[in-house]
């Protein structure tokens, strides 16, 4: 489940923003809810049914590389110190993969983003803990028993990766402060989010090695100490720079361009860009 992806399936209309690290909440936001509380009880007792794959969920973890560090989106639940991760849920007419790039179209606005499926959590605390459904009701919301969020969901779970840092975001009336957060200082999460991060995470460590996933954080040509500062992010590690430079090029999948001009020629670093990744590439780890 997911505070606020009701209403950016199914109700509200989306505007753009640029995530700040730590935006502030709008007044504006406060009285559209209030406004919403009824279509959001008649969308939560009909609509929800109609339209999406009953106890299918979708979460997304969304990495990016911003001032040598790994980042994670997280969205702050209305007027709580609890955070989620963004998702939303499977239309009746979608594939998985297509209500994923359809989450990550409606919070970033991009149409290119690195994709994949890793975990599924089926957490049986996920049922009959609700913290979005108590919020509606302490602001007047009371959908019947039955209602769209009273059943247990199961959660496909994927993690995308990002090379820009300002993007669109839609703005949800029941969601404030989207934030990049370090994905070593996580607060407190609803639900099982903080473990489906932590398992993302993994899961990236895994595929920077074996599947050269990195590219996607990076620009396309980039310099060989940029390249390691990704590795030494995601692996939350430092790694000596020689043997490091030596084991990617020994790999063949970077291509050496022209000097990276810095004002000083016999300091510019060399600027590179990788090839296609052979099939049978050696791992960096090991």
């Amino acid at each position: 489940m997911h505070p606020g992806s009701l209403l950016v399936q199914g109700l509200a209309t989306p505007t753009t923003m640029d995530i700040p690290t730590a935006a502030q909440p709008s007044a504006e936001l406060y009285q559209t809810q209030e406004q919403l509380i009824p279509l959001i009880t008649s969308f939560l007792e009909n609509e929800a049914h109609q339209l999406f794959v009953p106890s299918l969920a979708i979460d997304t973890a969304i990495f990016s590389f911003q001032n040598d560090k790994l980042k994670i989106l997280l969205l702050r639940f209305w007027n709580t110190p609890y955070y989620c991760l963004p998702g939303g849920f499977v239309g009746k007419q979608q594939t998985l993969d297509e209500a994923a790039y359809a989450i990550l179209r409606e919070r970033t606005g991009l149409t290119t983003i690195y994709l994949d499926q890793f975990y599924t959590s089926g957490n049986l605390e996920r049922f009959g803990n609700d913290a979005l459904l108590t919020k509606l009701r302490e602001l007047g919301a009371a959908p019947r028993p039955g209602n769209w969020l009273e059943q247990r969901f199961v959660s496909v779970c994927y993690y995308a990766l990002l090379d820009e840092v300002a993007f669109c975001q839609t703005i949800d009336p029941l969601v404030f402060e989207p934030e990049w957060v370090d994905i070593d200082k996580l607060p407190e999460m609803l639900y099982d989010h903080a473990e489906i991060a932590g398992k993302a995470l993994e899961r990236l460590q895994f595929d920077l090695n074996h599947k050269f996933v990195g590219f996607n954080l990076l620009p396309e040509e980039f310099t060989m100490g940029e390249l390691q500062k990704i590795y030494e992010a995601i692996h939350q590690t430092q790694l000596d720079r020689a043997s490091f430079q030596r084991k990617m090029l020994s790999l063949g999948i970077l291509e050496r361009l022209e000097k990276k001009y810095t004002g000083k020629a016999h300091k510019s670093p060399y600027l590179y860009r990788f090839n296609k990744v052979p099939a049978a590439a050696e791992a960096l780890a090991g």
